[in-house]
């Protein structure tokens, strides 16, 4: 079991997408830094690792490595980090999707259908 939800995941996606369309100083960045940096540290070396699986630097049977090694190398704010990643809101689906968990039902949990 992932040490985050993925609707969390799917929340950062969301709001990647909207930072990444839209235009400097608009706000996007800062909701998008604000609601990482409130994630706590697991949650954000698993954001950090499910990024990097997508990413193709860790298979997904290498979560618990990946994890680890994000838990490890955690010197800089993870938000600074996954913000300067080109791509992020499409490496974080690929890393959901290879570990078996649809974007679509992450987003469920987030707006659940009535």
């Amino acid at each position: 079991m992932l040490p985050i939800s993925p609707s969390k995941i799917a929340h950062v996606i969301i709001r990647a997408r909207k930072f990444d369309s839209d235009f400097p100083g608009s706000g996007k960045a800062r909701e998008l830094r604000a609601f990482i940096e409130n994630l706590n540290d697991d949650e954000k070396a698993a954001l950090t690792a499910v990024m990097w699986i997508g990413r193709e630097t860790y298979d997904a049977s290498e979560f618990g490595e990946a994890y680890a090694t994000a838990q490890a190398e955690a010197t800089a704010p993870t938000e600074d980090y996954l913000l300067g990643v080109p791509m992020l809101a499409d490496y974080l689906e690929d890393g959901l999707n290879a570990l078996g968990i649809s974007l679509e039902e992450a987003e469920e949990d987030i707006h659940p259908t009535v």
